[in-house]
């Protein structure tokens, strides 16, 4: 692919779940409503503008005890299936690895499964490629997706972007909502502009009708921007917004509650809104903790509570956010006050 055009390069770019990390508080949020727009009721459009990180490749597995057989290719109702999803990890590896051996590709994504993960025996993620590759070539698209992920990353193999590209391609087409998730960011890697985006685009919207958070949080952005070939329909991405948030996608909740306050894509909710900042805040993410801190300081959404803004402040400052405002306020509460903060402060998540 083309690189695209310099202008083509200021596309906002969906981005799978980042780590709640510690924002820097000196440069405005793309999504942070401004404290005073919600008391105002003036809608503040701001688009979800955000950098493309690299693809999706450290994304969780799903735990062994929700994993479909469907992954492994033929569906296996065996023995060693049946050992792997009641616990038996070490006799399902030891049943699979004789049928792996005898070029079963179910069978090898099963042990290469185990290997990869330690389930029962001791973690071999080299081992683990090599029957991930085995698997692959017959066409397993769950082998297809962890081999590409392994041939990106280069620890255990030798790093081979063009063979991970087309066993990426191959296993989004064969429906594997993952790889349908990374294969996007590896198109929109290559070309940046509208139309890799484009391109893009009918991945994310195949792995997000798949109820996949990450890629119904990246159709949210490609609506809210319009961009990738979609006319801007901001209805459309808040219905999104909540589907992920729904999946307790923390940054789908900050911006939803953000869109429900400042009543962009459908009518304004302040009491929805603060519940979903609320249930970001309490699951750890730290943006979040500050910007509810906001919504008691202002009393948007719920009562005004000055204890409860500063403890929510004290906690997101621990975590290492530093905001000017959220300092100055802090420092105007009196000594019982502070005191009161602190304590709520070691009450909470």
């Amino acid at each position: 692919m083309t690189g695209a055009a310099p202008a083509a390069q200021t596309v906002p770019l969906p981005q799978p779940r980042p780590d709640a990390g510690v924002p820097d508080a000196s440069a405005p949020a793309a999504n942070a409503p401004a404290a005073s727009a919600p008391a105002t009721g003036v809608h503040v459009d701001k688009p979800i503008a955000t950098p493309l990180p690299q693809p999706a490749t450290t994304a969780p597995l799903p735990s062994a005890d929700a994993i479909n057989p469907d992954r492994f290719g033929a569906k296996p109702s065996d023995s060693a299936y049946g050992a792997f999803q009641r616990g038996l990890y070490k006799t399902a590896y030891n049943l699979a690895l004789v049928r792996a051996q005898n070029g079963d590709p179910a069978a090898q994504t099963l042990v290469a499964e185990i290997l990869s993960r330690g389930l029962g025996v001791p973690l071999n993620a080299a081992e683990a490629a090599k029957w991930y590759a085995l698997a692959a070539e017959q066409g397993v698209p769950e082998s297809q997706f962890q081999y590409a992920l392994m041939l990106l990353d280069g620890r255990y193999v030798k790093k081979d972007e063009k063979a991970a590209y087309a066993l990426m391609q191959a296993a989004a087409e064969a429906g594997n909502r993952l790889a349908q998730f990374n294969f996007a960011q590896l198109l929109v890697q290559q070309d940046p502009g509208d139309a890799g985006m484009a391109k893009a685009a009918t991945y994310y919207e195949r792995a997000a009708a798949t109820g996949l958070a990450d890629a119904q949080y990246a159709m949210a952005q490609i609506y809210a921007n319009g961009v990738g070939g979609k006319r801007r329909d901001d209805a459309q991405a808040r219905i999104l917004l909540a589907q992920a948030a729904r999946q307790n996608y923390d940054t789908a909740q900050i911006d939803l509650a953000t869109w429900m306050i400042e009543g962009r894509g459908g009518g304004r909710d302040l009491k929805s809104g603060f519940g979903w900042m609320k249930q970001a805040a309490e699951g750890g993410n730290v943006a979040a903790q500050n910007r509810l801190a906001k919504l008691y300081m202002e009393g948007i959404g719920t009562d005004p509570d000055l204890i409860l803004a500063g403890a929510w402040y004290i906690v997101a400052r621990r975590a290492g956010l530093i905001d000017p405002e959220m300092d100055d306020f802090l420092q105007g509460l009196d000594d019982d006050q502070t005191k009161q903060a602190l304590q709520k402060a070691n009450r909470l998540p």
